[in-house]
């Protein structure tokens, strides 16, 4: 409407006072509703055109969008593991701090893993203890080993010397020699019984106690999944869970915690694809929501996402017809407010109306542009106030529609 009245005023307007004051026509004589269109054909077609041209250039180079909404980031309450609730700490719509603890599960089971792994390292702990004690009667052993040894030895000297002189029989020298072969082996025996032993308390005893202790941290980490904490600051929302109740990570969901200023810092908005062009990272916005009326919000484009989100394509058992994908997707554009607290009050998941500014300040401050290119960046500039007057106006309206006009 604003563009019609604009152009008419430029075309429609001028060519009336030609016709009025230089060639005498006047209206309900001889400029009536039958011969308005011949009398004022020339204006009536340039305000159609120059009005069109108008409406084109405006929503190109400053598009808008009612595909706008303060997107909030939600958290799903789930345990671990699959469990039956044994205590409650929070209720609906709590605020709470990331860590606090939100339920419990029956821990039975994990409380007897962890009192096992307990017990396995109480009793590698006694077995070397006793494995010590035992080490020190092998010492004893080994000393009455080495005696045993050195008294065969020295009764075989002896009677090895008096075998010359015919004193001793010859067996009886065999037998002693014998002797000293076996009781060396005891020796060695004792002795290699020690080492296993040292062995067993340097290195295999403390491996054990090493793997009951991981065991140990291992059942401690699945009773401590037993109690769900908040993983980040928020509210709890849709959490009616109760004593008994059966949560799983793949099936049930205990609730949902929506975590602080979520949905706060940044609009994302969806403008369409003839726009990709012109969307530009760093362009200036502005932006009405319903749940913050009467206000515009100056706003800055962040981000501009590289692809459209309509064409996605991902690996299935079937062939994707191209026809399946004709609904036309959006460009989707981040915005975020040029000033601190610009979306204050504004409630994350809220509609809004967003409008963006083609801004050619640079280009126009080159010396060596052109003129009909200076004129032409300008002029595009320039139209962006209607864009500017149309959010104005609905920032205005948009109560009136919504309490009004659409009957609820």
């Amino acid at each position: 409407m604003f563009e019609l009245m604009l152009c008419s005023m430029l075309t429609i307007l001028p060519d009336y006072l030609f016709r009025r004051y230089g060639q005498g026509k006047r209206i309900g004589r001889e400029i009536t509703l039958y011969t308005v269109w011949y009398e004022l054909r020339w204006g009536i077609t340039a305000c159609l055109l120059l009005t069109v041209s108008l409406i084109t250039m405006i929503f190109y180079f400053h598009p808008s969008t009612k595909s706008v909404t303060a997107i909030f980031r939600t958290v799903t309450i789930l345990p671990e593991a699959t469990g039956r609730v044994e205590e409650v700490f929070v209720g609906l719509n709590q605020k709470v701090v990331a860590g606090a603890p939100l339920f419990r599960l029956d821990a039975s089971e994990q409380e007897a893993a962890l009192e096992t792994a307990r017990r396995r390292i109480a009793e590698v702990e006694a077995e070397m203890k006793v494995t010590q004690t035992e080490l020190a009667g092998v010492d004893g052993q080994i000393k009455e080993a080495q005696g045993a040894y050195q008294t065969a030895v020295d009764e075989y000297e002896m009677k090895a010397e008096l075998l010359t002189s015919n004193a001793v029989a010859r067996r009886e020298v065999e037998r002693l020699a014998t002797q000293i072969d076996s009781r060396k082996g005891a020796l060695e025996a004792t002795i290699a019984k020690k080492q296993t032993m040292e062995t067993q308390i340097s290195l295999l005893l403390p491996a054990q106690k090493a793997s009951a202790e991981a065991a140990l941290a291992q059942a401690q980490v699945e009773f401590d999944k037993t109690i769900v904490r908040a993983g980040v600051t928020g509210t709890v929302q849709q959490f009616t869970l109760r004593r008994g109740d059966v949560v799983s990570a793949m099936l049930r969901p205990a609730g949902i915690l929506v975590p602080e200023g979520a949905g706060q810092g940044t609009l994302i908005a969806g403008f369409g694809q003839i726009e990709a062009q012109v969307m530009k990272k760093g362009m200036i916005a502005e932006a009405t929501c319903v749940g913050k009326p009467f206000t515009i919000i100056p706003m800055v484009v962040t981000e501009v996402q590289q692809v459209i989100a309509a064409g996605q394509l991902r690996a299935t058992e079937q062939l994707i017809d191209v026809q399946q994908m004709a609904q036309p997707g959006t460009l989707t554009v981040f915005l975020q407010p040029l000033f601190a607290g610009g979306l204050d009050g504004v409630p994350p998941g809220s509609s809004c109306i967003a409008n963006a500014y083609t801004n050619n300040h640079d280009a126009l401050a080159d010396p060596n542009i052109g003129t009909l290119r200076g004129f032409s960046l300008h002029m595009i500039d320039a139209v962006g106030l209607v864009h500017a007057m149309i959010l104005r106006m609905q920032a205005v309206l948009l109560p009136v529609q919504t309490l009004v006009l659409s009957g609820h």
